[in-house]
């Protein structure tokens, strides 16, 4: 007990006093393996073997793939889709930006690099049509976040090998719950934008724009029905599409809207190489997730939390509050493979499936890119509008209200997630 509250005061010091969470989780882990006399080799082992899984390689080929869509002229051809598709509502570009950033969340799989893509059009559009702008900013980070849950989704990655969870059940588990978000981030967006008069002197929804919209955005809606009819068609793994989109956003980009050039091309490596970057998190983080499993922090947290009450609905709101405020410091790639290992087990003997729980951590990592002092989307928002996360931060509160409303849907109604999972490859067992 003395060694975990040593560990526990060296890691929160350590992050407290801004060191990076690499070397934070890295020194504390180090700390511990000095404590149990285990050798120094087994950081070494875990980093070798932490990046050796091959679908690992979906992350940056995603990322990638994403960031050259979005250069090469499809982030454009898809908001175009989506504006065609509002009419003279209230709030009309706030919903299109919700909207579109949907569709690009099925290319980009990032919940900042959606952010960017989609924002960087519509908060200066939003800004000219008398937006508020930490308002405007607010819905492009949120509804940015939804990269990260409608498939293909880096985060899902990440917690199918951690957790050792089919990666395409999980991509398909975050549809349905991607799209009631998607809707509840809608709903307030009007409500907002009707109280304060935002929007609504466009031209009233007819089909003809709509399908020019959609004629010039072909090529960028096929997109997301090539990668992922191809995966669960069997055509190829979640890697081998990743790959097939990085190929398509190329040939789209320089032969079909020649938007591509090759300054734009080395960008968009040297920007998947930063976004990438984090994987180095994993070789620190995995070790550390070995070290709990041997003091038995899993099996203790189960014995703490059933001790208090075995209702799901009560231990998944507390592991979702908890994940919440860790979501605030904590990268949320940390944030999966550190507690994933202590929370799965208790949620399973509850009677939790796997997939559900992948979602529904997903959907805890979106609240955390929208609360600071990290909160990835607000900074990404906040570098396109030119004000201060601050300010965003309070604009953003309903939004993160309505992911709130969304955990809480799933958790009352957990075949959402297993559904389609369930009706393409069969129910599962666990």
């Amino acid at each position: 007990m003395n060694e975990l509250l040593l560990l526990s005061l060296t890691f929160t010091v350590l992050t407290l006093i801004g060191m990076p969470l690499f070397g934070a989780v890295g020194l504390t882990t180090i700390l511990a393996l000095f404590m149990i006399d285990i050798p120094y080799t087994l950081m070494a082992q875990t980093g070798y073997t932490s990046l050796t899984p091959f679908p690992l390689l979906t992350i940056p080929l995603f990322v990638l793939a994403g960031r050259l869509m979005e250069v090469g002229g499809m982030a454009e051809r898809l908001i175009s889709v989506a504006t065609s598709l509002v009419g003279a509502y209230k709030g009309s570009l706030g919903l299109v930006t919700c909207f579109a950033c949907m569709l690009f969340a099925a290319l980009s799989g990032s919940g900042p690099a959606t952010t960017a893509a989609i924002g960087s059009v519509t908060i200066p559009a939003m800004k000219k049509d008398g937006y508020d702008v930490p308002f405007a900013a607010s819905i492009a980070a949120s509804a940015g976040a939804l990269g990260s849950l409608i498939p293909p989704s880096n985060l899902m990655i990440i917690y199918g090998l951690v957790s050792e969870t089919s990666i395409p059940r999980l991509f398909l588990a975050g549809v349905l719950p991607g799209l009631i978000i998607t809707l509840l981030l809608m709903g307030t967006t009007y409500i907002i934008a009707a109280k304060r008069g935002y929007g609504g002197t466009g031209d009233p929804f007819t089909w003809a724009p709509f399908r020019r919209a959609a004629w010039d955005g072909k090529w960028a809606i096929g997109a997301p029905v090539l990668i992922l009819g191809g995966i669960y068609g069997g055509a190829f793994t979640p890697t081998e599409a990743a790959a097939v989109a990085v190929f398509y956003a190329l040939f789209i980009g320089l032969f079909v809207y020649r938007k591509l050039t090759l300054r734009k091309i080395i960008e968009s490596l040297r920007f998947t190489a930063l976004m990438t970057g984090l994987l180095i998190l994993l070789t620190p983080t995995l070790a550390f997730g070995q070290l709990s499993a041997f003091y038995d922090i899993p099996a203790a947290v189960e014995a703490g939390i059933t001790s208090i009450t075995t209702n799901v609905f009560v231990v998944l709101l507390l592991i979702g509050i908890f994940y919440i405020i860790i979501g605030t410091f904590m990268e949320s790639l940390a944030q999966i493979i550190l507690f994933t290992a202590v929370f799965l087990p208790l949620v399973t003997s509850l009677g939790v499936d796997p997939v559900m729980f992948g979602v529904f951590t997903v959907i805890t990592c979106e609240i955390g890119f929208l609360t600071p002092p990290l909160g990835g989307n607000l900074n990404v928002a906040s570098r396109i509008s030119g004000i201060t996360i601050e300010q965003i931060s309070v604009a953003v509160l309903p939004f993160i209200l309505a992911y709130i409303v969304g955990m809480i849907i799933l958790i009352l109604f957990p075949d959402l997630a297993t559904f389609l999972p369930d009706l393409v490859f069969g129910e599962a067992r666990f």
